[in-house]
């Protein structure tokens, strides 16, 4: 399965409780409300259970704290795990070195995709937005990031820039129809999945559907 939920809950509890109502989901997103409520434990317990985790805590510091971060991270043994693109090829090369001979795949996030072109201009970054998506991307690969984290309508252009095997993941997920809540670039499943996208990261879309069971049937494999 190509699907990533996102635990977008604030304790453990109910964390845990939609781990046990979805025993078919295999893998889960740990992101920064969950993680500062409940810390390495939620992780821990989710891979006591056999589940994949994506920890989504984006990290972004000079690279001296950002090592030192990745050095207390490095024993979760999560799956997938966030920085900004943005914090620089030294910064990224200072978690790729700390957690060299894992199995951890750290990603990139290139644009949040709560951002629109004109936020961006606002920000005072003239490129155009997908340009400096790509910029950032091709930097971080170089830095030797294992992927990237890129909203849908990138992900058919870092594809052809990085090539088949850079782990290409995608929020900013939506069913069709769905209201895009805070969110400005967005894309069903199947779109992200048939741009080139290795997983899609999908949270409220699912956990506030009527019925998330039926949801998860909607989902591509």
């Amino acid at each position: 399965m190509s699907v990533i939920v996102a635990l977008d809950v604030p304790t453990g509890e109910e964390a845990l409780a939609w781990v046990a109502r979805l025993p078919q989901v295999t893998a889960w997103k740990v992101g920064l409300e969950l993680f500062c409520a409940e810390g390495p434990a939620i992780v821990r317990e989710l891979k006591m259970q056999g589940k994949r985790v994506f920890l989504d805590v984006k990290l972004h510091d000079i690279p001296n704290t950002v090592a030192g971060a990745c050095r207390q991270l490095r024993s979760l043994e999560v799956d997938w795990l966030t920085l900004h693109a943005s914090g620089g090829p030294a910064m990224l090369q200072a978690a790729v070195e700390t957690f060299a001979g894992t199995t951890t795949t750290l990603l990139a996030v290139t644009a949040l995709t709560s951002l629109d072109a004109e936020t961006l201009a606002h920000m005072g970054i003239g490129l155009p937005l997908a340009d400096w998506v790509e910029r950032l991307a091709g930097q971080a690969w170089q830095a030797g990031m294992g992927g990237m984290v890129c909203a849908p309508q990138e992900v058919a252009r870092l594809r052809r820039v990085l090539g088949p095997t850079a782990c290409l993941i995608t929020p900013g997920i939506r069913l069709p129809g769905e209201d895009w809540g805070d969110q400005q670039r967005v894309a069903t499943p199947h779109q992200a999945i048939a741009a080139g996208a290795s997983y899609v990261v999908i949270g409220r879309s699912l956990l506030q559907a009527p019925d998330p069971e039926q949801a998860w049937h909607q989902l591509p494999t």
